[in-house]
């Protein structure tokens, strides 16, 4: 698994507990660190294929990486009945 890009990310120098907040503010704070991110998109998808639980990633939070996935699988489903 090739993880190079994390380096280049917003969160590289920041304390990984910002990144896994108890609260919906501190999850706010943590998506505008990851809005500007130049490897916003890789880590989504990293987050979104290693089926990652907890915290923000990609600048989303786990409801909204819940929800992508559920979209991606209803999507998979659609095209393989076409």
């Amino acid at each position: 698994m090739d993880t190079n890009w994390m380096a280049q990310g917003n969160c590289a120098e920041k304390p990984p507990e910002v990144f896994f907040p108890s609260d919906g503010v501190g999850v706010e704070a943590a998506k505008r660190i990851c809005a500007t991110c130049p490897v916003q998109a890789a880590c989504l998808e990293h987050a979104l294929v290693n089926r990652i639980d907890h915290g923000v990633w990609g600048g989303t939070s786990e409801r909204q990486r819940r929800r992508l996935l559920k979209s991606r699988r209803l999507d998979a489903q659609a095209a393989a009945r076409v």
